[in-house]
């Protein structure tokens, strides 16, 4: 496990990251991302309707909501589910930003006593899970805290697998230099699914990340995502904000991508190579 001051700075990163990719998220038409008016190299206002009222220095919806969970837990010793979800419908009440389909079906469960989250098979909520560092003191504790959190709104199996096989990749990154070796190591404890996603995933490390992105799918969809981000730590795992620009540069769920590949290189001590203006944040 890690200490406080790590923790921390894993979620803050992932929170940048996410901020970052603000600029050029959900947009998806191949044309429109080659000619963004987008300084790649600074954090930007958003070039999607999806996000109107929102500028540059902000979250994506997705962000804020990762944010949300990080100021649950400031105070708190465990996660509690259901005083978390709470506290995540008065949030959303007065919420402003961009309501996914995740979060709709979720609150209409609530509505009509359904005790239950969404089937949503998007994986935003995997990078929501950092924060759950701060209260989970082994790592059996961390995966179960993990699977309550993403069935709150996520309750896929698909999702919920691929959330613990990032759970595990986040505490295991360090043990080895060689990431893909340590990816393909932890992959072989979960269904097939997993071991092929991210055998495909590892084969497309010498590809332009571009054309990987679009072949696999740039959508929110875990099935796009999840080889996306494969091929994004295998590639950029010296350099993650070449790994940022590279992600934005895509298009469609980049805040996704880029908060789970953040936290898995910052678990594994990659150095943190991004500029300071990227930390002016709106928060």
């Amino acid at each position: 496990m890690f200490n406080l001051e790590k923790i921390d700075n894993i979620i803050k990163l992932s929170l940048v990251s996410d901020s970052y990719s603000l600029g050029s998220h959900w947009v998806y038409d191949e044309e429109q991302l080659k000619n963004l008016p987008i300084d790649w190299n600074e954090l930007n206002a958003p070039q999607a309707l999806w996000h109107k009222g929102k500028n540059a220095g902000d979250f994506t919806h997705i962000g804020d909501q990762a944010y949300w969970l990080y100021q649950f837990l400031q105070d708190k010793k465990r996660f509690d589910s259901q005083e978390y979800l709470a506290f995540w419908k008065e949030k959303m009440k007065t919420y402003k930003g961009y309501i996914d389909g995740a979060t709709r079906d979720t609150l209409k469960n609530i509505e009509q006593g359904k005790m239950s989250g969404s089937n949503s098979h998007d994986f935003s909520v995997i990078g929501r899970i950092p924060s759950l560092l701060l209260v989970s003191t082994d790592e059996d504790l961390f995966f179960n805290n993990v699977q309550a959190f993403v069935k709150l709104s996520h309750d896929n199996n698909k999702v919920l697998e691929v959330a613990h096989f990032f759970a595990k990749l986040l505490l295991h990154v360090k043990q080895s230099e060689d990431i893909a070796e340590t990816m393909n190591r932890l992959s072989l404890d979960y269904s097939k699914y997993i071991q092929g996603a991210v055998q495909e995933g590892l084969s497309s490390q010498e590809k332009e990340t571009f054309e990987v992105i679009r072949e696999f799918g740039p959508a929110c969809d875990v099935d796009e995502g999840f080889r996306g981000i494969i091929h994004l730590l295998v590639k950029y795992t010296d350099d993650l904000k070449e790994l940022l620009v590279q992600n934005a540069k895509a298009g469609g769920d980049t805040s996704s991508r880029a908060m789970i590949a953040t936290y898995i290189l910052i678990a594994r001590d990659t150095k943190n190579n991004l500029p300071k203006s990227w930390f002016n944040l709106n928060i």
